[in-house]
């Protein structure tokens, strides 16, 4: 799945790579999560557009949002049968420039933050589905999820599923969505090939959205690693367990 990443390269470079007409000038993000606006490259007017769109996929046909899940990823393998994006996967392709992500393996102590980037360093795409919602008032939102494929034998260890990313050489045919046709585009929804990516563990302090800064993609130490592992045991030796109620404890109960 997908649930942070980084986008740190130059704007300039990423215009180049995108080949979008706009030229927008954004600072480098470190920790970019759901709910945010996230850079999207779309198909307007024939031609390549830069746009900012919420992350969290919100389907025309909702009334409410704030009744409505957060869809920030889409899996590939049902995303022609899902009602939530059916319309999108033939209609509103795009994709999310980004240099970079996160992903947290369980362990038996707790889950470890991991910063996953391709071992060439340079910018990719994430393949990613596009949404307006207009509301009652006429108001608009633009709206974006990543699409998620299974993992490769090697991403496997960390997590089971990981952001279908297409390549620089398949942007035009990921993007065009003129015919209405996807056949075409389905079989990109594929996994990074093994050895594509590449990863290290990062700090805990990522797990907070307020942090966003270069020190988070560096490699934590072995001394770091060990420090925040026994803080966790800490605090979760000093969180007391809730008393278990009796069977008559003298009170009458609601439930």
């Amino acid at each position: 799945m997908c649930g942070r990443f980084v986008i740190t390269s130059a704007p300039e470079a990423l215009r180049l790579l995108f080949g979008y007409i706009d030229q927008p000038n954004f600072p480098p993000r470190y920790n970019v999560a759901p709910t945010q606006p996230v850079p999207v490259v779309i198909i307007g007017n024939g031609a390549r557009q830069f746009r900012l769109m919420r992350w969290g996929f919100i389907p025309a046909w909702v009334k409410d949002p704030r009744g409505f899940a957060l869809l920030i990823n889409a899996r590939a393998e049902t995303v022609l049968d899902k009602p939530a994006f059916k319309n999108a996967v033939r209609r509103r392709r795009c994709l999310i420039p980004a240099d970079g992500y996160y992903e947290w393996s369980q362990s038996e102590a707790r889950k470890r933050p991991y910063f996953i980037h391709p071992r060439d360093g340079q910018p990719f795409g994430f393949a990613a589905l596009a949404e307006t919602w207009i509301g009652p008032n006429g108001e608009e939102l633009d709206t974006v999820a990543i699409l998620t494929t299974a993992a490769s034998a090697d991403l496997a260890a960390l997590h089971p599923r990981v952001p279908v990313t297409i390549a620089r050489g398949d942007f035009d045919r990921w993007l065009d969505c003129s015919n209405d046709d996807v056949e075409a585009a389905l079989p990109l929804l594929t996994a990074p090939g093994e050895g594509e990516f590449v990863w290290h563990q990062v700090s805990t302090r990522v797990n907070r959205v307020a942090n966003d800064d270069a020190q988070l993609i560096l490699p934590i130490s072995a001394e770091e690693a060990a420090a925040e592992e026994t803080q966790s045991v800490k605090k979760t030796v000093q969180r007391k367990p809730a008393p278990a109620a009796s069977d008559d404890d003298g009170q009458g109960s609601l439930f």
